[in-house]
């Protein structure tokens, strides 16, 4: 989209009108690039992002949108001169040949002639023209016949004799007017004729109505008097008339005025209601501005319509609502097969302790009226009953029986489903016993074997040792040829044995996998954690190790970097707790670092702070956190629900510089 230097030219005052509209002062930068993107052709998209390197982006896509109104409304204005001069010149045109059809007609009248087999209910442009030519020319001749009319009464004979200082005209002048009336009478008398016949000729555009002359002396009165109390009213819209300058007259020549008929294509409508939004907005920033209470820094937004737009579930939302519906009537499933369980022993306190609950949380200050493990087996919701003698114990607590109660014994959570059998160890002698006896049971079956057929007799094994002693006279024949044959023998045995260990021999990827499983410990049953805590860990080969080593060993878990108090936690197996023990305590030379406290220095340490099991992981891979604050750290582990981490290794830190000072 390109526009000429011409349009430019006429559009540039207009950008800079809108560039200091919208920003409430002038800025020549901001006008130049609005211009040159123009020029040069850019879309809506190009000309925001150039417009961005001035303003921001929601003020120059605004920006962008306004200067394309006002190229738009430029083209819009331009189209329609253009569609007006043309209009201008199509109508000098018709004027002139209408002029010279008038005149052709003044120098030779005829009647009007009508169009053969008109269309019914449809003119042609040819027979409209002629239809106003001859309207024209009848209004002329009228005014002609209306003048001689009122030229003769004046000059009428009076009863008393001629008037003194009038001349009469002479007698041929009065035969041509008398001779003119009559045809004008005749004419109009044909016309009024043709017009009455046919009245679909004209359609809804022409309607005769015939102007009578009140003194003319070729019509009858006692037409006239008709006429005059009843007179002809249209049933179709007045002919349209035009006159020597352009404008629209009726019958008698009077102007009128046509009412315009609004645009009906959108285009135009939405540039119309564009027009008169910017009118109501200009009124309403003026009587802001106008306002001595207005502050000008403030922009102004019009009413906007709020778009409605659809409104989606989150994805698994009704699974979500399903799963604990499901859960919710499993939970009351088991705790009526409990419930059933426990009638049948006749022991139900223990159910009603494990289904009740704290009713509310109740205040460090505040005191209940009744324990909730007590309200089981209390009726009312105090203990005054159980001072009071006079009603049986049995009344008094509800569940209790001369029957004991014996938990049942379970299995620790960290102990093996599996059977454990005690490893039974040989001694040496008994070991080489056990091998001899596998070793000719195996020889035994090869043998019984090849006995049968079943596999090949094995060659000699022939060494340079025994060579003699095996092959005997065939060594002496030929010793060269035996001694070739015994060396061959020898590199097949060797590349047999080098290609079994190679079959033997793992992978790279196995290799990896066998070092991954030797590391990796199985914490299903329960995992081993680990808290230490660091004076200080600023040091980055320090830190390095300990995130290398805990990766290396796949370990999970956190390392917290706060003011003289930097707790590190791994979680992993028994194996993988030694060795990262050891790494800290004994590897990583920490006191070896001075730290610089106050005005002295101190050596920096490491400390254990505790080490246990739990029962599942609580961090993933080790990461470093940085926390300024107290508050922020124990909320950090309280995310993980480890918060106790925190506070065991920072009142440690805190007791031991109480201890130090």
């Amino acid at each position: 989209m390109s526009i000429t230097k011409k349009d430019l030219d006429e559009l540039k005052p207009s950008i800079d009108k809108t560039v200091q509209k919208f920003l409430g002062f002038s800025e020549p930068s901001l006008v130049t690039a609005a211009v040159n993107c123009l020029s040069c052709g850019y879309d809506r998209k190009k000309t925001r992002d150039k417009l961005a390197s001035l303003l921001d982006d929601t003020k120059a896509s605004r920006l962008a949108d306004k200067l394309f109104e006002t190229l738009d409304d430029l083209k819009m204005k331009g189209k329609s001169k253009r569609r007006h001069s043309e209009e201008g010149n199509d109508v000098e045109i018709y004027d002139s040949k209408r002029s010279k059809k008038l005149e052709s007609a003044e120098s030779d009248v005829i009647p009007m002639t009508l169009p053969i087999q008109p269309s019914p209910g449809q003119l042609t442009a040819l027979q409209i023209k002629e239809m106003m030519a001859n309207a024209q020319r009848m209004i002329e001749e009228r005014k002609k016949a209306l003048t001689q009319v009122k030229f003769e009464s004046k000059v009428a004979p009076s009863p008393q004799g001629p008037v003194i200082g009038v001349s009469m005209p002479p007698a041929h002048l009065r035969n041509e007017e008398s001779d003119k009336q009559h045809k004008i009478a005749d004419l109009q008398a044909q016309i009024q004729a043709r017009l009455s016949a046919r009245p679909s000729l004209l359609g809804s555009t022409f309607t005769p109505n015939v102007f009578v002359p009140p003194m003319s002396p070729h019509i009858p009165m006692q037409k006239i008097v008709e006429l005059r109390n009843n007179p002809i009213v249209p049933s179709k819209p007045t002919p349209l008339i035009l006159d020597a300058e352009g404008r629209t007259v009726d019958v008698t020549g009077k102007e009128i005025q046509l009412t315009q008929r609004m645009p009906t294509l959108k285009a135009n409508i939405r540039a119309k209601k564009r027009e008169q939004f910017k009118i109501s907005q200009e009124k309403v920033q003026e009587d802001i501005i106008e306002n001595r209470f207005f502050d000008t820094r403030v922009n102004v937004k019009g009413a906007q319509r709020t778009k409605r737009s659809f409104k989606f579930h989150e994805k698994g939302k009704f699974e979500q609502l399903a799963q604990r519906l499901r859960t919710k009537s499993q939970l009351e499933k088991l705790q009526q097969e409990i419930a059933q369980a426990a009638k049948k022993t006749g022991i139900t306190s223990a159910t009603k302790l494990a289904l009740i609950a704290p009713k509310r949380e109740l205040k460090e200050d505040e005191i209940p009226d009744v324990e909730w493990w007590d309200s089981v087996i209390l009726d009312n919701d105090n203990y005054e009953i159980v001072s009071e003698r006079s009603i049986p114990r049995e009344k008094k607590f509800e569940g209790i029986t001369l029957l004991i109660e014996h938990p049942t014994q379970m299995k620790a959570p960290t102990d093996s489903t599996k059977p454990e059998f005690l490893p039974v160890y040989l001694t040496k002698k008994e070991r080489k016993k056990l091998r001899r006896q596998n070793r000719r049971e195996a020889w035994k079956d090869k043998q019984e074997k090849i006995r049968l057929g079943l596999e090949p007799a094995p060659e000699a094994k022939v060494r340079m040792a025994n060579l003699m002693r095996v092959l005997g006279t065939e060594a002496v024949q030929d010793p060269t040829k035996i001694e070739a044959h015994v060396r061959a023998q020898m590199l097949k045995r060797q590349k047999a044995h080098e290609e079994a260990n190679a079959a033997r021999k793992l992978t790279a990827d196995q290799r990896r996998d066998k070092k991954i499983r030797k590391i990796k410990e199985d914490t299903n049953l329960g995992v081993h954690v680990a808290v230490y805590r660091v004076r200080d860990l600023s040091n980055p080969a320090k830190k390095f190790k300990v995130e290398t080593n805990a990766n290396q060993l796949f370990m999970t878990g956190c390392v917290l970097l706060y003011r003289d108090c930097n707790v590190i936690i791994v979680e992993g197996g028994p194996k993988q707790q030694k060795k990262f023990k050891r790494l800290m305590l004994h590897r990583i030379k920490w006191s070896e670092e001075q730290i610089q406290k106050s005005d002295e220095k101190m050596p920096n340490r490491c400390v254990l702070v505790w080490e246990g099991t739990s029962k599942r992981r609580n961090f993933g891979e080790v990461k470093f956190k940085v926390c300024p604050m107290e508050s922020l750290a124990r909320e950090h582990f309280k995310k993980a629900g480890v918060e106790q981490y925190w506070d065991l290794a920072y009142s440690g830190s805190i007791l031991e510089a109480a201890e130090e000072t």
